[in-house]
């Protein structure tokens, strides 16, 4: 209490203590002073802890901390290097009508003039182009129906004719 003046960080200093006497007690020379050596423990730990002190800002509402965090790349090429993989299985016809209308956000009338298909070969296209993408990609349940738990699922049948719920 003499150190840290409040009865919250004092119990945490203590513990700590004990904690690192406990796990070093190998170095206690037998014959020494046993409190000399668990204040000196308590006293440097005490220092630690107001030098981290020092060196931190304080952030109750996180905000600081919200801005410095990033996402981790790995999750979004993982996903990224499926989907290709996935992609380079459907036909050249699929192919063609996601990259017009899921990638590049043709309407299907006009992907349908580019093609030089009717309109309603386009949405046949798409929607099985994406029910065979989602197969391929492991997205789809035991009874067919797509998986909507992860975001790339949801980018992937986006405007098709699945629900999504």
């Amino acid at each position: 209490m003499s150190l840290t003046r409040n009865h919250a960080t004092a119990d945490d200093l203590v513990q700590d203590t004990i904690v690192k006497a406990w796990s070093n007690f190998d170095k206690f020379n037998v014959g020494t002073d046993l409190r000399a050596w668990l204040f000196t423990i308590l006293r440097n730990t005490f220092f630690s802890l107001r030098r981290k002190v020092s060196r931190e800002v304080a952030d109750p509402d996180g905000l600081h901390v919200g801005r410095l965090s990033v996402l981790p790349e790995h999750d979004g090429k993982l996903a990224m290097r499926e989907f290709m993989k996935a992609f380079d299985q459907l036909s050249a016809e699929h192919r063609e009508v996601l990259i017009l209308v899921g990638a590049n956000g043709y309407s299907y009338e006009e992907a349908a003039k580019m093609m030089g298909v009717a309109t309603g070969t386009a949405k046949s296209r798409a929607s099985r182009a994406r029910a065979q993408l989602c197969t391929l990609m492991g997205m789809t349940s035991p009874s067919g129906n797509p998986v909507m738990s992860e975001p790339v699922a949801l980018a992937v049948v986006n405007r098709s004719t699945f629900a999504v719920a």
